[in-house]
């Protein structure tokens, strides 16, 4: 049975990036469920906590993160060390804060606030601080707070009771912030995720417009992309001179129709074609040996076919080498001096070194 190749290019182009389109989307998709499980958001806009608000009002919500001003904060003495290192320097401060009605009732004061500083916040221990703008975290008390309120009661000669019903059960933590992991975290973040709906936007343009996708758009260098491209369906239409599994010769263009990508070169374009093989083996077990085709064609046009059956590859060089007389056949070193000249650059990299170069010899 004969297969159908209308259009067939085209065809291919919109299955191949239908394919790609899988992994950025559930990636996304990935990326909106941690954003609505972790408190990413109240990272990059943490709440604004009023020196008048109670704690407990943060510590109990989804997230703690707070952004705030305080003013005269006097340093208790005691730092936070975990690991021989110095995380912070804990202060307190005594906010006018707005009463509740069990504090009304109990006739009770405003309660002390207990806050820790990066080092570098408070200069590593400055006995007091008039005002500090920061990013913090409310905790509630945990084993190292719990301990600062024993030393506390000792220097002050309280009792545990008494010292708690003055100072806030939770706490102002800005190394808890975790500002520089944040960071780290958004950017990576917001990078991936860009990347990933940048990929989208280019399968979907892909997939409606296949003449603007990377093998349609090499055309260019070669004429207009969009009459190339219907030549090149045409006479694969019309049937081709030659098939393997997933290369084509037609009466002017060698056609690469793979699950990894796609080529369409010109035949009259080829300036080298050569193959090497692969041996597949496992420890001391051979499993089978593919073969690469490598095409190069003018206008720093480069693209190899991996992973063929030798007879295959053989068949493609040999009716290359016939329809165009000029292409050289097999990897020599004389070759290479004739198609890349005396320097060999990766063939990346060689459309950039031209341009250079002829931007330089335009200036001088």
């Amino acid at each position: 049975m004969t297969e159908n190749y209308d259009h067939y290019i085209s065809r291919h182009i919109r299955r191949v990036y239908c394919r790609r389109l899988i992994p950025p989307v559930i990636y996304s998709i990935f990326l909106i469920i941690l954003w609505m499980l972790l408190p990413l958001y109240d990272i990059l806009f943490p709440q604004t906590l009023s020196t008048s608000d109670h704690l407990k009002e943060y510590s109990d919500q989804h997230s703690s993160y707070v952004e705030t001003t305080l003013t005269d904060l006097y340093f208790t003495g005691y730092t936070n060390v975990s690991l021989g290192r110095t995380i912070g320097y804990y202060y307190y401060t005594l906010p006018q804060q707005k009463k509740t009605e069990q504090d009304e009732e109990k006739n009770s004061a405003p309660q002390c606030i207990i806050v820790l500083l990066s080092p570098s916040t408070c200069e590593e221990g400055l006995p007091t601080i008039e005002s500090v703008h920061i990013r913090g975290k409310v905790l509630e008390e945990n084993a190292s707070f719990q301990a600062l309120l024993d030393h506390l009661s000792k220097d002050l000669n309280w009792t545990e009771k008494g010292i708690s019903e003055k100072v806030s059960s939770c706490f102002i933590s800005e190394p808890d912030f975790g500002l520089l992991p944040n960071i780290i975290l958004m950017t990576l973040y917001f990078f991936t995720g860009s990347y990933a709906l940048l990929h989208i936007i280019l399968d979907i343009i892909y997939i409606h417009f296949p003449v603007f996708s990377p093998a349609c758009r090499q055309l260019g260098r070669f004429g207009k992309p969009k009459e190339l491209l219907t030549q090149a369906e045409t006479q694969l239409a019309t049937l081709p001179q030659l098939a393997t599994e997933d290369m084509f010769i037609t009466e002017h263009y060698f056609i690469v129709l793979a699950n990894y990508g796609a080529a369409i070169i010109p035949i009259q374009e080829i300036v080298w074609i050569y193959k090497h093989s692969t041996l597949h083996k496992l420890l001391w077990y051979h499993f089978s040996i593919s073969y690469t085709l490598h095409v190069t064609a003018n206008k720093h046009l480069y693209f190899q076919c991996p992973k063929n059956m030798k007879s295959d590859i053989d068949g493609i060089i040999d009716y290359l080498s016939e329809a165009n007389h000029n292409i050289l056949v097999g990897f020599n070193e004389e070759n290479r001096k004739k198609v890349h000249g005396p320097f060999s650059y990766p063939p990346q990299f060689e459309r950039l070194i031209c341009f250079l170069q002829k931007r330089i010899g335009l200036r001088k």
